[in-house]
This record gives C-alpha cells, sequence and structure tokens, in this order.
C-alpha cells in the first residue's frame, strides 16, 4: 500500500472513531432524567364554614441546582373560596409533596401571598408553591401532591387530596454514598408525620456528564492512535 493510502486509512480511522465516541457521548448526556405529567387532584378541604371542594390540575417541575433539585407546585384552579374578600397579602399557601419509590416522607413547599385582593366566593387561586428536595437514596423517586393548607385572616384551611392522584413528577436520582435516610429541615424531605429527615443528593445529570467525559478520553485515545499509525506512514523507506 503506497504512503498516500496508508496516510488516508489513518485519517478515515481517527474520523470514525471521532464519530463513534461524539454519538455516544450525546446519547448519554441527552437521557432523560425526569418524568412530568399534569395531574387531576380532588381536594375536599375542611374551613371554618364547613367544608368545601374541588378539583384542580396540578403540576409539579424540578430544576437541578447543586446537589438539590428545586421543586415547583402549580395549581390551575383554585380549590377553594372565602365568604368575604381576602385583601392583597391576606392569603398565604403551602403544602405537601408525598414522596414514593425509592424514598418515603414528605417535601414542603410554599408560596408568597396573593397579590391581588379575592373577591367574596370566588375560587382562591394558589400562586405557585416551591421548595427544595435533596435525597440521599438512589433510583426513581415519585412526588405527589398531598396535604395544601391555606392560611388567611387568621383562620386555617386545610385540603386533602380524595382521589389518590396519581404522581405528578418522576426523578431517577443518585443518592450520597452509603445514605439510606436523612435529617429533617426546612426546605428538605421530611418524614412522615413528624416531619423527620431531610435527604442531599446527586442528580442523574452528574452521572451522564461522567460518562460523556470518558468518551471524550477514548476519543483522545483513538485520535492519537490514528496520528502515531499516520507518523509511523511518514517514515522514509529503509
Amino acid at each position: 500500500m503506497s504512503r498516500t493510502k496508508r496516510r488516508a486509512a489513518a485519517r478515515g480511522g481517527a474520523l470514525a472513531v471521532a464519530a463513534a465516541v461524539a454519538a455516544g457521548s450525546a446519547v448519554l448526556l441527552a437521557a432523560p432524567a425526569a418524568h412530568a405529567e399534569v395531574v387531576d387532584v380532588d381536594y375536599q378541604c375542611k374551613t371554618p364554614i364547613g367544608n368545601k371542594g374541588a378539583v384542580s390540575p396540578i403540576d409539579i417541575r424540578s430544576v437541578k441546582s447543586g446537589s438539590a433539585y428545586k421543586l415547583t407546585m402549580t395549581f390551575e384552579k383554585g380549590v377553594s373560596s372565602s365568604p368575604v374578600e381576602l385583601g392583597k397579602g391576606a392569603m398565604k399557601p403551602s403544602a405537601l409533596i408525598k414522596l414514593g419509590g425509592a424514598e418515603s416522607g414528605t417535601v414542603p413547599v410554599s408560596g408568597p401571598p396573593n397579590a391581588e385582593a379575592i373577591p367574596a366566593n370566588t375560587p382562591i387561586k394558589i400562586t405557585d408553591l416551591t421548595g427544595t428536595y435533596t435525597p440521599k437514596a438512589s433510583g426513581k423517586v415519585t412526588f405527589t401532591a398531598s396535604t395544601l393548607t391555606i392560611k388567611a385572616l387568621g383562620t386555617t384551611t386545610t385540603c386533602n387530596p380524595v382521589n389518590d392522584p396519581k404522581p405528578s413528577l418522576t426523578l431517577d436520582v443518585q443518592g450520597a454514598a452509603g445514605g439510606t435516610g436523612g435529617t429533617g429541615g426546612t426546605g428538605g424531605a421530611q418524614s412522615e408525620p413528624s416531619g423527620g429527615e431531610q435527604l442531599p443528593q446527586t442528580g442523574p445529570a452528574d452521572s451522564a456528564v461522567a460518562l460523556g467525559t470518558l468518551g471524550g478520553t477514548v476519543l483522545l485515545a483513538g485520535v492519537a492512535g490514528a496520528l502515531w499509525l499516520t507518523r509511523r506512514g511518514q517514515r522514509p523507506a529503509a
């Protein structure tokens, strides 16, 4: 084989290795780490003036932040009402998100007071509720809407799902090495019923990045080998 043909073959091999490794790394980095869906939740509320209820579609989303996940719980419809107008800032909502799968317990979430006055006898629009989840256990963890609490004008209304709703979010998480549980704290996962344990974690994106880095190392090794073959093919004949 001529020197030119050997050089072309070596370059072709290097390009093939680069393309294969790059494709593999892209698949790893693009692997889905979460599954979310809007779920109808039938809330029955115990209010100071009697029981009320309504069905609201609920969405729970997550954004990874360091070793934790920021959760956002969104209510598409109001679930209770007040016989009197609630002035601006008079209503403060909070809720619990129930954990399932690889972990148990709840994550507390809360939101700001109402930005606008809420007229009497109209559905109370719940603002987005946020909280932080930091797991220790590894595996798939589900997040399901649980107890909603509305505080307004010195009263407390408690609402509970009665239709056994499906999870609104599923995350595939990687916990701290050797961890099987955690301790409670503000914004963390809590054990039921006393608010137990907060759980710190590393998410699946970290594993994908690590595998992608490994793929890059293989790519560099393949290119180096191809270059060595090219340089070897350029040696003058004896």
